[in-house]
């Protein structure tokens, strides 16, 4: 009879080690096991590491995965079948992942047939495992067996079906998994998930998921490649509301305001109903930051009187408002705009300073004196001067750290800005010969 592999290679290893790899002590400690798992010299560690309990098994197995040497994790598990110690259902997922790195199926379903035995069955973690293994070994009929037979399911288990698809190029099964799986509202995609989708489409040769899509239409615009994200939004043959809103935030939030409102319009003549992120919050702030960046104070102002909005949505409109007013010398409206976030509480030391520095550039010193001392008395200041440069500073930052010619995005967590970033940037941009994105 020929002889199985774990056999095979426990006889090979062993007559490459004159001592025994293991001696069981009572004093050992489990706590430095863990820490064998960075351990480069694994072998010297487990020598002279005495009293290997479960868990110490499991971690100097993972720990063996880590360093490349998966078959002497194999050994390993050979190892502890020669004591008292029975695996559980993460020494069985660590060894299902060694015969997934071997692409060793036999072993792989001796490993699952021993997982059954062991009471383990359905057991979440170690048919995630196994899910895995068999479709890195090419039998994906299997992988759908172990996963439809799963009774509960979490994210790791969906990836691991869903990636199983993407490597043997069933792209229709892995975009229709990946459906399944957000209409499921279970979690949100983790990044091998979503890698496997667009994996999918690009191996299908077009954009066959509305999720995926939107999803990139939503990168691309965030991270301010306005145009990319166009081209993938015309990419889609029927567009719905989703991708459409996230097109028309990203053009608008990037001071496109006329394409923003572009797509609007077509949205509305194609019959598709916005939603309220489309309709009532974030694309009326947007309205508003456009006439207000290109100094249509009086409008933006009664723009933003005629909405009735709350929360969020509230304070970003108004901070809008507050930043357009300041730079345009509209000292009433940044009044009325800094009284509104005041009394609702949100982004109160910004509003001081914004309309402080408002009066300032007005000529109004001694309102601009009386709010600042207002400030010092009501602890209202910012903690930091610095966080007044916080954009100019992460400006500094990226260019000493990034290489040259690479471009920067900064994305700053506050709607109201002082006004001068935007030119900074300019100028910067001229003399570095770099892309700067900054958004405000």
């Amino acid at each position: 009879m020929k002889p199985n592999l774990v056999t095979s290679l426990s006889s090979s290893l062993s007559r490459q080690h004159k001592l025994s790899l293991f001696h069981f002590h009572t004093n050992a400690k489990a706590h430095f096991v863990a820490k064998l798992q960075t351990c480069k010299d694994l072998a010297s560690a487990t020598s002279t590491h005495s009293n290997v309990v479960k868990s110490g098994f499991t971690s100097l197995m993972a720990g063996y995965v880590s360093q490349s040497q998966p078959k002497m994790a194999l050994f390993l598990f050979h190892q502890m079948q020669g004591t008292l110690v029975l695996p559980n259902e993460f020494t069985f997922a660590t060894l299902i992942n060694v015969c997934s790195i071997l692409a060793n199926l036999e072993t792989g379903r001796r490993t699952h047939a021993l997982v059954e035995a062991s009471g383990f069955g359905s057991n979440l973690v170690a048919y995630s495992s196994l899910v895995d293994m068999y479709g890195k070994c090419n039998h994906v009929d299997e992988a759908r067996l172990i996963f439809d037979s799963m009774c509960t399911r979490n994210v790791v288990s969906w990836t691991s079906m869903i990636t199983t698809y993407s490597q043997n190029a069933q792209g229709h099964h892995d975009l229709q998994l990946f459906k399944e799986f957000i209409h499921s509202r279970l979690d949100k995609p983790n990044h091998f998930m979503l890698c496997s989708a667009i994996s999918a489409c690009a191996s299908l040769g077009s954009l066959a998921s509305d999720v995926i899509a939107s999803a990139l239409v939503d990168m691309y615009a965030k991270c301010g490649c306005v145009n990319y994200s166009a081209k993938v939004f015309r990419r889609i043959q029927n567009p719905s509301v989703i991708p459409y809103t996230s097109i028309i935030l990203g053009a608008a939030k990037y001071g496109l305001g006329t394409l923003s409102l572009q797509l609007f319009q077509e949205m509305v003549v194609r019959r598709i109903k916005p939603n309220d992120i489309t309709f009532v919050g974030h694309h009326y702030t947007c309205i508003a930051d456009m006439l207000g960046r290109v100094g249509r104070i009086e409008e933006a102002y009664q723009l933003a009187k005629s909405f009735q909005v709350e929360g969020d949505e509230y304070a970003m409109l108004w901070g809008t408002l507050l930043s357009a007013s300041r730079l345009y010398g509209r000292v009433d409206i940044a009044l009325e705009a800094s009284n509104r976030l005041i009394e609702s509480n949100q982004q109160v030391a910004g509003a001081y300073v914004t309309l402080s520095n408002a009066y300032a550039l007005a000529g109004d010193w001694e309102n601009a004196h009386n709010l600042r001392s207002e400030m010092k008395h009501t602890g209202r200041r910012p903690k930091k001067k610095l966080s007044m440069h916080s954009d100019k500073l992460a400006l500094a930052f990226g260019l000493i750290n990034t290489p040259k010619g690479a471009t920067i995005r900064i994305m700053k967590n506050l709607r109201m800005c002082r006004g001068d970033c935007h030119g900074a940037f300019k100028l910067t941009s001229d003399i570095v010969e770099r892309e700067l994105v900054e958004r405000c």
